[in-house]
């Protein structure tokens, strides 16, 4: 089930597209016959009521006591179909399946990150069709939002307390979500793709996106790197990319210029503090914005880390 695309949004590929599209048809349709009618009635009042003659005076007008019960009565039943309908729909997007996939979401300045239940994170969402899901969501910093157009479905996430959306998606293939609420300089760029899988694809996925035990630490580390949503504010690359944070390009070895004007040797210890505790030694140059949800990280995945920065020269 789902509903074609408008002017304002993608196809709807959700159970409850159809519902939130078929409100919203609604509510605009009602509002353009509003609209015609009381354009229509200026220029008719214009015409029949204008003055013929410099002099003329109007007659008086006997009130009709039909058209004005009609303005109240007739607005007032279109108010309690819209809110009654609203209602209805707003309670069946609030209101979980309890059978649904649970995924815990983690919003920050300027990525998101998926925690799954066999432990498996990714920085893309990827969902299974045809199976509610619902996304428990929260900030480490500030007010973001998350808003799926082709689901029809939008969210704040708040810092220190779960918000929460779910929807049951009806096709597979790529779809894009944003943050609609501003939250900081690189506001714009917190974006991403929701994957629908077929259920048998979800679950291939799934087993595939832990990391396995017998992979080297810096690969590990390369893939902790990519699920955490790191490439977002630091580049990995000479030819350089995000300037939210330090290039990690080189990075090892070098002695690292801070805020309070001290200079830190690039070592091991250094990068498993910046990790652990990234407020600790703010490099000049850079707001001190990286979350301290890191330091959540087991040992083993920090330890990755390292070894995975130490790679990149």
């Amino acid at each position: 089930m789902g509903s074609e695309s408008t002017a304002w949004l993608p196809e709807g590929v959700s159970t409850l597209a159809p519902e939130v599209d078929a409100i919203f048809k609604f509510v605009n349709l009602v509002s353009v016959i509003l609209f015609a009618g009381v354009v229509l009635a200026i220029i008719y009042f214009a015409y029949r009521y204008r003055r013929k003659h410099p002099n003329e005076r109007p007659l008086p007008i006997k009130e009709s006591k039909l058209l004005e019960a009609a303005w109240i009565v007739i607005p007032l039943i279109l108010v309690l179909v819209t809110f009654t309908w609203g209602f209805r729909v707003y309670m069946r997007l609030n209101v979980a399946p309890p059978d649904s996939y649970v995924i815990n979401v983690e919003g920050r300045q300027w990525s998101w990150l998926y925690k799954y239940p066999n432990g498996a994170t990714s920085a893309e969402l990827h969902v299974p069709a045809d199976r509610p899901v619902r996304l428990r969501m929260i900030s480490t910093d500030v007010i973001h939002s998350f808003f799926v157009p082709a689901f029809r479905i939008k969210q704040d996430v708040l810092p220190n307390r779960y918000s929460y959306v779910w929807f049951q998606a009806t096709k597979p293939g790529t779809y894009d979500y944003f943050c609609t609420e501003y939250c900081g300089t690189q506001h714009s760029g917190m974006i991403g793709k929701i994957t629908v899988h077929t259920p048998e694809d979800f679950q291939e996925w799934l087993q595939n996106a832990g990391i396995p035990a017998d992979m080297p630490p810096a690969e590990a580390g390369k893939l902790i790197f990519q699920q955490q949503g790191c490439q977002a504010c630091h580049a990995v690359e000479a030819s350089g990319g995000p300037a939210i944070g330090p290039s990690l390009f080189g990075l090892f070895g070098k002695t690292e210029q801070l805020q309070d004007g001290s200079s830190v040797p690039v070592d091991e210890n250094y990068l498993r503090e910046s990790i652990l505790e990234p407020q600790a030694k703010v490099v000049a140059g850079y707001p001190p914005i990286m979350p301290a949800s890191y330091a959540a990280l087991p040992e083993d995945q920090i330890t990755a880390l390292v070894e995975y920065i130490k790679t990149l020269q």
